[in-house]
């Protein structure tokens, strides 16, 4: 039995370091402050992850037209990485404090175009290259109650490659 509990444990320690590895992190849809990261290589070089910068976005609503996902990125290191693509996945739902009783959760929002084709070298600095598409909106599911929905925060996740 020990023998097993090893081996699942080594398991899980392997796929926390493949998904820290993968360098996703959250962004924050509601409150406009964006952080995101990945690896990248160039010329051999090991580059430390990307931040990726979200353009703040109005509210996402039912009936509210979808918002357009764009903004540039932070890169800490001495020479330009090569982003080929930049992922986005809905990370997180937080409903706001004092919502309706009821479930808010990732089915409740969709993201167009998950996969945005980048193909540039970002040059180091603050702010620097851009990107743009995909988007996000509320998912309005007819007959069904989402008023727990109603000021939730949205944590986008960004993963470069």
């Amino acid at each position: 039995m020990s023998g097993t509990k090893s081996i699942a444990k080594t398991i899980c320690r392997g796929a926390l370091f493949l998904g820290l590895l993968a360098g996703s992190t959250h962004a924050d849809v509601a409150a406009a402050y964006f952080q995101s990261g990945g690896t990248s290589t160039g010329d051999a070089q090991v580059s430390k992850p990307l931040s990726v910068n979200q353009a703040g976005l109005a509210a996402v609503s039912p009936g509210a037209p979808a918002q357009t996902l764009s903004g540039t990125f932070d890169n800490i290191n001495g020479h330009a990485v090569h982003v080929a693509t930049l992922r986005v996945s809905i990370a997180k739902v937080i409903k706001a404090p004092g919502a309706a009783a009821g479930s808010c959760d990732a089915s409740d929002f969709k993201l167009t175009h998950r996969t945005i084709a980048v193909n540039a070298d970002v040059p180091s600095g603050h702010g620097t290259g851009s990107w743009t598409g995909g988007s996000v909106a509320f998912n309005n599911k007819p007959g069904v109650d989402q008023n727990a929905c109603q000021g939730a925060t949205v944590k986008l996740g960004y993963t470069t490659s």
